[in-house]
C-alpha cells in the first residue's frame, strides 16, 4: 500500500480532505497548491501562482483552478469543487473520487458510472508550468472531456472582482490560447497535447469564499473570470496534457515533457522522503542566485531562516553542495551588511542582531559534516571577519559590553527570531543579554578559536579562547537563576523569569558555557513544562501570559505567535540535547519523540511540516502549511538519531 494514499470515504467527507492541502514547486518561485480535493480555501491558493517581478515582489494566483467534466450521451458530469457563500459548494466532484495517491506524483483517480478517469501533476522544473495528465482508463461509450479554466490575475495578498476593465481578449496559439486579463502581466498560455475545441464563453463566477481566510479574520471572497472552455473527445486507454505556463511550449512535446518530469520525482515512501521532498522545494533560484524561503505559502528568504534551516536541508541528507551554492549567496549579503552597502541579494532582516551568530552556527554544521580543512578553506575568513565586526562594535545592534556578553536593545523592535508585534511595539519585548545571542555567542568563539588553532594561528586562537573563557563565567552569573534553569533575557535589574525554550541552546551547541550539572537542569525543566509532541511550546503553561491556541483574527493570533504555540524547529535542538547530555540512554525516548512528526505526512500539508502548532491537544498544525526550519531541523534530527544508533 502507498504510503501517502488516501481513500474514498476520506476523500468524500469534507471535514477530513478539505483541511489536507498539497504543494508543488518548481525551485524558481512559482507553485501549484490546493486542497487534495482540489478546492481552493484560501487565497494563496492556486493552479498557477508565479512571481511578477515587473509588478512587484509578490506572487500572483494566474490560474485559480481548472474545473474537468465528463460528457456521455449529453449527460455531463462536472469533476470540480468550489466553495460559494453560505457553505454551499458547486459543482461536488468530489463525490466522484474514487482514491487519492501522492507517493510520486498527486493522482486522482476519479469514477462516474463506467466511467474511470485518471488525473496525475506536476510542476515543470524552473519553468512556470503547470502539467496535468488525464487518462481514460475505461469508458463503454464516446466520451468528452470538457475544461473549463478559472482565471484570477491577483496577488496572492488580495482578491479578484468582476469589473470592467478585465480584458476578455484571447489569442489562439498552437493547441489552445493565451489570454492575459490586465496590463503588466504575462500571458498566459493553455494548451493541450491533443486536438481539441476552445468554445469563447466569458463570465463571472461570483462569491467564491476561502474558509481559511475567514478562520484568519480577513475578507474571504472573490469572483473568478472563466474565458470559455475547452473540449476534447478521448477514447478508452488514450491520455491527454494541459499545460498552463507564462511561454508557449510545443504541444506535440507535451506528453515526452510530463513523462520527463515524472521519471525525475522521487517517490515520497516514507516519512523521510517526505521531508527530502519538502527540503527541495525551499531552494529558490533567483536572478543567478540561489536563496531558501522561509516557508510556503506566504514566506520570502529570511536571513535567520536561511542560516538555521540550511544545514539540515542540504548537509543531513548529503547534499553539500547545495549548502555551497546557498551560501555564495548569503556571503554577498553578509558582506554587503557588514560594509554598510545597500543589499544586492534578495535577503530580508540581514540586519537582526543574531543572523551573524547563526551563520557561523551554520558553517560550523559544514566542518562537522564535511571537513574542518575544507571549512577553513572556504568560511575560514568569513568567520573571522564576523567575529571582528562584531568585536569592533560595528553592528547597529549587537554589542559586546565590558562583560564579554553581547548586548541588544529590542524594546521598541524585536530583534529576536520571536518577533510579533502589536501597534508597532514588540508582543515579547525581548532585551538586553539575551540568552540564545550569548549562547551562540559563546559557541561561535570557541568555534573560531578551534579552527584558528587548527590552522595554526595560535595567536587569535588564543586571544578568543581568552574572551571565551570571561563569558562563559559571566554567562552563569548573569543568566542561571536559583531554579536550576535560565532567564530568558536580563536587562539591568529586570530578569525574565518566563520559562521559554530558547535556553536550549545553551545546552545543544557543541560548544556550551554550562557545566554537566547545568545542563542537565535546563533540559530537565524544558522537558517538564515545553516538551510537546510537536516540538517545543514558546512558553510554559505555567508562565504568564500563555496563549497557545493560535486562532482568530490577526491581532489574536499575534498574542499567541510566541506565548504558548510549539515549534518543531525548537524541538530539533531539544533533542541534540538530549542526546548530548544523555547520549544513548535517551535514543529509544527520541525515536518515540520523533513519531509526533510522522503523524504530520498526511496531515495539514501533504508530506511536510507546518510553521507551528496549537500548545495544548490536539496540537492542530498552524500558519504557513510549510516551514523550512521545521523540516530541516527534524531531518538533521533523524539523521543525529542514526549516527548515535551506530556509535559503539
Amino acid at each position: 500500500m502507498s504510503y501517502l494514499r488516501f481513500e474514498k470515504a476520506l476523500m468524500t467527507n469534507l471535514e477530513e480532505s478539505l483541511p489536507r492541502e498539497l504543494l508543488r514547486t518548481n525551485r524558481s518561485g512559482a507553485y501549484s497548491c490546493s486542497t487534495i480535493v482540489d478546492c481552493n480555501t484560501r487565497k494563496y491558493h492556486g493552479l498557477l501562482v508565479v512571481p511578477v517581478p515587473e509588478l512587484d515582489d509578490d506572487n500572483h494566483v494566474l490560474l485559480s483552478s481548472l474545473d474537468v467534466t465528463v460528457v456521455q450521451h449529453d449527460a455531463e458530469f462536472n469533476l470540480g469543487l468550489h466553495r460559494y457563500q453560505n457553505n454551499n459548494y458547486s459543482p461536488k466532484g468530489h463525490k466522484y473520487i474514487r482514491e487519492f495517491d501522492c507517493d510520486k506524483v498527486p493522482t486522482t483517480i476519479y469514477r462516474v458510472g463506467g466511467v474511470i478517469l485518471k488525473k496525475e501533476v506536476v510542476f515543470q522544473h524552473y519553468e512556470n508550468r503547470i502539467l496535468i495528465r488525464y487518462t481514460l482508463e475505461d469508458a463503454h461509450s464516446n466520451t468528452k472531456l470538457r475544461f473549463q479554466p478559472f482565471l484570477a490575475f491577483r496577488s496572492v495578498k488580495h482578491f479578484t472582482h468582476e469589473n470592467g476593465v478585465a480584458s476578455r481578449d484571447y489569442a489562439p496559439v498552437e493547441g489552445g490560447i493565451s489570454t492575459c486579463m490586465y496590463a503588466g502581466y504575462p500571458n498566459l498560455y493553455m494548451q493541450f497535447s491533443r486536438k481539441n475545441e476552445f468554445i469563447y464563453r466569458p463570465d463571472w463566477y461570483r462569491g467564491i469564499e476561502y474558509p481559511k481566510e475567514q478562520e484568519r479574520g480577513y475578507a474571504s471572497n472573490e469572483d473568478l473570470y472563466v474565458p470559455g472552455y475547452f473540449e476534447v473527445n478521448i477514447k478508452k486507454g488514450e491520455s491527454v496534457v494541459f499545460a498552463a505556463s507564462t511561454s508557449e511550449c510545443k504541444t506535440r512535446g507535451l506528453s515526452a515533457m510530463f513523462e520527463k518530469e515524472v521519471e525525475e520525482r522521487h517517490p515520497r515512501d516514507n516519512m523521510f522522503h517526505c521531508l527530502v521532498n519538502a527540503a527541495h522545494q525551499f531552494h529558490n533560484k533567483n536572478n543567478g542566485e540561489r536563496y531558501i524561503l522561509a516557508g510556503y505559502p506566504w514566506f520570502k528568504c529570511r536571513a535567520r531562516d536561511t542560516f538555521i534551516a540550511l544545514p539540515g536541508l542540504t548537509l543531513s541528507i548529503e547534499e553539500d553542495n547545495n549548502f555551497e551554492i546557498v551560501m555564495q549567496t548569503a556571503i554577498k549579503g553578509i558582506y554587503e551588511f557588514m560594509e554598510g552597502k545597500p543589499l544586492s541579494v534578495k535577503i530580508y532582516e540581514m540586519e537582526q542582531p543574531d543572523v551573524l551568530l547563526w551563520c557561523v552556527w551554520a558553517v560550523q554544521q559544514y566542518a562537522r559534516e564535511v571537513s574542518h580543512e575544507k571549512c577553513v578553506e572556504k568560511y575560514g575568513k568569513l568567520l573571522r571577519d564576523i567575529i571582528s565586526f562584531i568585536f569592533a562594535d560595528k553592528h547597529p545592534n549587537l554589542h559586546m559590553k565590558e562583560n564579554g556578553l553581547v548586548y541588544a536593545n529590542g524594546k521598541e523592535k524585536a530583534c529576536t527570531w520571536m518577533n510579533s508585534s502589536s501597534n508597532g511595539k514588540p508582543i515579547v519585548p525581548r532585551t538586553g543579554y539575551i540568552v540564545e545571542f550569548n549562547a551562540l555567542w559563546y559557541n561561535a568563539l570557541r568555534f573560531t578559536a578551534a579552527l584558528g588553532g587548527e590552522a595554526g594561528d595560535t595567536q587569535t586562537a588564543e586571544k578568543l579562547n581568552a574572551l571565551a573563557d570571561k563569558v562563559q563565567k559571566n554567562f552563569v552569573d548573569i543568566f542561571l537563576n536559583d531554579c536550576g534553569y535560565l532567564f530568558d533575557y536580563v536587562d539591568g535589574k529586570i530578569s525574565d523569569w518566563s520559562v521559554r525554550p530558547n535556553q536550549i541552546f545553551a545546552v545543544a551547541l557543541d560548544y556550551s558555557p554550562l557545566s554537566p550539572e547545568q545542563k542537565k537542569g535546563v533540559l530537565d525543566i524544558c522537558t517538564r513544562e515545553l516538551l510537546t509532541p510537536k516540538g517545543l511550546r514558546s512558553l510554559s503553561p505555567k508562565s504568564g501570559g500563555y496563549n497557545p491556541m493560535y486562532v482568530g483574527p490577526q491581532s489574536q493570533r499575534d498574542y499567541a505567535y510566541h506565548q504558548g504555540t510549539v515549534w518543531p524547529w525548537l524541538g530539533g535542538f531539544y533533542m541534540e540535547a538530549c542526546m548530548k547530555v544523555f547520549k544513548r540512554t535517551r535514543l529509544s525516548f527520541i525515536e518515540r519523540q520523533m513519531v509526533g512528526y510522522e503523524d504530520e505526512m498526511t496531515d495539514h500539508c501533504v508530506g511536510t511540516i507546518p510553521e507551528l502548532f496549537d500548545g495544548n491537544p490536539p496540537y492542530r498544525g498552524r500558519g504557513g502549511i510549510s516551514f523550512a526550519m521545521n523540516v530541516a531541523e527534524i531531518l538533521r534530527s533523524m539523521e543525529m538519531l542514526e549516527k548515535y544508533s551506530y556509535k559503539e
